[in-house]
């Protein structure tokens, strides 16, 4: 039996189910949501916008975008006791912290064990809220500062930059930040996703999914490639030394952080955004070091696109990250805020036509023998 199963390892190539959500063409390096292109979503909307879109499945009117934003502002509080679980485990790393916040927050928001879609719609726009807070809560605590509370008058992407910082960022700062959440907002089957399908697979609830979604994403496999590529760019030190740098990785048969991707076979869509934002950023801060060093490294790996390793979304993000002074241990839980809205429809579409996620493995080891008394081995 074994000789005639075929093992996609990784399940990669595999559908394992249908999705209204997004569309990805990894060979034409195309990407949509809900038929939108990502490149009229990232220049003409808003995050707030994008939300609705993803969980609703279309663009809202002004009145209803209205109408969300004001459920999203009302949704931006904590209990008290989540802010001691923050004290007692801030030395710990913030996605653990973060995990540890939305788990705590099953136990102590009785509306948490909703499980039909009104239930997970009302959670997801609540935690979609809660989880840049729990971060700018831990990032104040475990520097001995008070964490800030939310402005009603910012949008989700500037009130997480004030609440992060205790300042008003500029206007293009935040609609950086901005476009940022909106091109990771949601990416298909990607490893959290799934782990968090087959979590609401089980009829778990929806914080069940998402604290599984966090656990996923905190590996560096998947969510730690912007931390990687600040780390890349401060090795390098000048756009001079980028070639000899790419030369030697190439040599050893090592990656180059911030190229390739499980899906795109061209340049990832979502990053000809960030580069635009990182340039613009740089100027604004006095630091275009930080661009010029990226678009050295760009330059140096062109000869190697041919075989499909491009530049995708996460190459811009840590330099952004880090022109705003933000610890590098931050940047995934950054992504976390920026994917709520997809881990939410994910699992809103798991929910709709639910069946128990249950693969097979191909069992390769011994073959059966006779069990021998423990008197006897």
């Amino acid at each position: 039996m074994s000789e005639n199963v075929k093992i996609n390892r990784g399940l990669k190539g595999v559908y394992f189910e249908r999705c209204g959500v997004s569309d990805i063409d990894g060979a034409r390096g195309e990407l949509s949501y809900r038929g939108y292109s990502i490149h009229d979503l990232a220049t003409r909307s808003t995050f707030e916008e994008v939300c609705y879109l993803l969980i609703f499945g279309e663009l809202p009117s002004a009145a209803e975008l209205s109408a969300f934003d004001a459920r999203m502002k009302a949704a931006r509080a904590l209990p008290e006791a989540v802010y001691h679980i923050i004290a007692a485990c801030k030395d710990g790393h913030p996605m653990d912290v973060l995990r540890t916040a939305v788990s705590a927050l099953a136990a102590l928001e009785p509306a948490s064990q909703a499980v039909g879609e009104a239930g997970f719609v009302e959670n997801g726009l609540r935690l979609t809220s809660q989880v840049p807070m729990i971060i700018a809560a831990h990032e104040a605590i475990r520097n001995g500062r008070d964490p800030v509370g939310a402005d009603p008058a910012l949008g989700h992407a500037a009130n997480w930059l004030w609440m992060l910082k205790g300042e008003t960022p500029s206007q293009e700062a935040a609609r950086l930040a901005d476009v940022d959440f909106i091109l990771h907002a949601e990416h298909g089957a990607n490893a959290s996703s799934f782990a968090a399908r087959v979590t609401v697979g089980t009829e778990a609830n929806l914080h069940g999914g998402i604290v599984t979604a966090l656990s996923t994403l905190a590996g560096p496999a998947h969510g730690g490639a912007a931390e990687d590529v600040m780390k890349m760019v401060q090795e390098i030190g000048t756009p001079e030394n980028a070639a000899a740098y790419v030369k030697a990785k190439r040599a050893a048969k090592e990656a180059v952080t911030g190229f390739g991707h499980r899906v795109y076979r061209k340049e990832d869509p979502r990053a000809r955004h960030m580069r635009e934002g990182v340039r613009k950023l740089g100027e604004e801060m006095g630091a275009p070091e930080w661009y010029e060093i990226l678009q050295a490294v760009v330059e140096a790996m062109k000869p190697y696109a041919r075989h499909g390793l491009n530049v995708n979304v996460d190459f811009y993000s840590g330099v952004i990250y880090q022109l705003h002074g933000i610890p590098m241990d931050l940047y995934v839980p950054i992504f976390a805020i920026g994917r709520m809205p997809g881990w939410i429809i994910q699992c809103i579409e798991q929910q709709r036509r639910n069946i128990l996620i249950r693969p097979l493995t191909l069992y390769d080891g011994p073959e059966m023998r006779p069990y021998v008394a423990l008197e006897d081995r």
